[in-house]
């Protein structure tokens, strides 16, 4: 098993914090405590709280890049595949995503303006996915159903058992198959 870097050891504490207790008590002490380091250790990796919620963001867009990526790069169907990708993404990396989510949450909380790689990396996406071969407004409408899975189960909404939640991402998948979208 590959070692974790200390800088990617103090992003995971600083979003374990937000997650189980708010980004309220997302502090340079706490992060430190809960990493095992001194508070200068910390510092050395981020000078300050707006740097460490910066380091989440982009930690976060990076996994999910990452993650939409290896599925493009892997689906040889031209029509779609960047929002099969999408889907893919969400399907597997629920629980890799899911705990640094908590970032986006904190930066939102603190200056939206940290959000902007995000938001680049989904206008990206978007362009993709509009571009892709299918109907624009229907890879949209399978894009924002992805989206909302991702947020609703972020947010504790889901509701939905692993046996539902695995035939609505096939049927999503199927709705970027089917003949109409040839």
């Amino acid at each position: 098993m590959p070692r974790v870097s200390k800088r990617i050891q103090l992003l995971q504490a600083a979003a374990a914090i937000v997650d189980e207790q708010g980004s309220e008590y997302l502090t340079l002490d706490a992060v430190a405590k809960r990493a095992g380091v001194s508070k200068g250790g910390l510092l050395y990796h981020f000078q300050n709280k707006f740097a460490l919620i910066q380091g989440l963001v982009d930690h976060a867009d990076e996994l999910y890049r990452n993650n939409v990526n290896e599925y493009v790069e892997k689906d040889n169907n031209e029509n779609g595949k960047w929002v099969r990708a999408f889907i893919e993404a969400t399907r597997e990396h629920r629980a890799e995503n899911g705990s640094i989510t908590s970032g986006m949450l904190a930066a939102q909380g603190i200056n939206s303006n940290l959000l902007l790689p995000l938001q680049d990396t989904y206008k990206e996406w978007q362009h993709n996915i509009e571009n892709d071969g299918l109907d624009k407004v229907d890879a949209t409408i399978i894009r924002l159903a992805v989206d909302g899975l991702w947020l609703s189960e972020i947010f504790g909404l889901d509701n939905l058992d692993e046996s539902m939640r695995e035939k609505v991402l096939d049927r999503l998948t199927e709705y970027t198959q089917s003949d109409k979208n040839d």
